[in-house]
């Protein structure tokens, strides 16, 4: 038997995450120029990071020969600072992902198994397939979260219950009526890991108070991300919100030095730029607006969404992706999400946007 051989059945089936291609890529496939390609495939946030955050960075390049603070302090007090949680509470990531997948090999193993929704991150069955444990996938509800069957779908063995709101891909959303009452119907001995992404995307009306269930709801754990609407995707920088005991057993599995002294600084600067915050969140509705109204006029079906991102059905969804790679227009195929007929479009600057538009008219007539 060879080495690879040797790993278990359950690693071997793993089929690796898929990102969105990147710029260099299809510049060296088409021969395009890099600064002429448009991507709109990974829900980066088109303004870049805040100027606080660029400041921050620079002012600890200085110290990048010496390990990074690995309890994250700083961050950690500026969470606690904004959200009124205590620093106990807070598991520090290596981004969002890191979370979800500290949270499966903390509370997880073979025999054991997750609940998720059909049309969800893709991160939930990685994570959950990494420890050898089941996936239980739900069937969606209007390619949302269809929570009553999600809680039916529970078994003795279910150990995790992984809920996106906004849910990526499709956008869709879950008032905190629906939540609270989901809450409400989970065994208390399995955990929920409410994965908030996009949540600084969330309207006014839409806003719920999740960290207040905290208290009446211990195996609630809250995901939180600074890779979208803080604008630093690059940088790797997520936390998770819950009770002492989940976020002591989630930090006896997390590496030592998980998260860079650069990213930990950017993060913490960027958490108190409340107007930078709020731009990003008014480019993405005037550009969410920009882009829904253009498939609406071009005859095609989306799904509303309140995330940074529409996915919009194409029909020949790989030969529409095709079209607008060779126009320079990156968008994000979500075949593998058991949507072959549809695309995912992040919302751009107006000008990016307009590209994307223009090429999809261009291929559609």
């Amino acid at each position: 038997m060879s080495v690879a051989g040797n790993a278990p059945e359950y690693i071997r089936a793993i089929m690796p995450y898929l990102p969105g291609k990147p710029v260099s890529e299809l510049a060296r496939e088409m021969g395009i120029a890099e600064g002429s390609i448009v991507k709109l495939a990974s829900n980066e946030n088109p303004l870049g990071m805040s100027a606080c955050a660029r400041d921050a960075i620079t002012g600890v390049l200085s110290e990048v020969a010496r390990y990074p603070d690995g309890n994250a302090f700083a961050l950690k007090a500026a969470i606690c600072s904004k959200f009124g949680v205590r620093a106990e509470q807070l598991v520090i990531g290596n981004g969002s992902n890191d979370i979800l997948e500290l949270a499966a090999r903390a509370f997880m193993a073979p025999g054991c198994a997750a609940v998720f929704s059909q049309h969800a991150f893709a991160v939930y069955p990685l994570a959950t397939n990494a420890v050898g444990a089941k996936c239980i996938e739900v069937p969606a509800r209007d390619f949302g979260h269809d929570l009553d069957a999600m809680a039916a779908a529970i078994t003795p063995e279910t150990r995790i219950v992984f809920v996106a709101n906004p849910n990526n891909p499709t956008g869709t959303f879950l008032s905190g009526e629906q939540l609270e009452a989901f809450l409400g119907n989970v065994p208390r001995d399995v955990l929920v890991v409410l994965d908030e992404a996009y949540t600084e995307y969330l309207a006014p009306e839409q806003s719920y108070d999740a960290l207040g269930w905290l208290a009446r709801f211990p195996n609630l754990l809250i995901s939180r991300t600074f890779s979208k609407a803080y604008g630093l995707a690059g940088l790797r920088v997520g936390y998770a919100i819950a009770h002492p005991e989940v976020a002591d057993l989630m930090n006896r599995v997390r590496q030592p030095f998980n998260v860079s002294s650069i990213a930990l600084a950017a993060a913490e600067a960027a958490l108190g730029d409340d107007e930078f915050l709020a731009q990003s969140a008014e480019v993405n509705r005037r550009g969410m607006m920009q882009i829904t109204g253009a498939l609406s006029e071009l005859g095609l079906e989306w799904i509303p969404s309140s995330g940074n991102f529409v996915a919009f059905r194409a029909g020949d969804a790989a030969a529409v992706n095709l079209g607008l790679l060779k126009r320079g227009v990156i968008v994000r195929p979500i075949a593998g999400y058991g949507m072959p007929e549809w695309l995912r479009v992040s919302i751009g600057l107006s000008e990016e946007n307009t590209r994307f538009i223009e090429a999809l008219r261009q291929i559609l007539a």
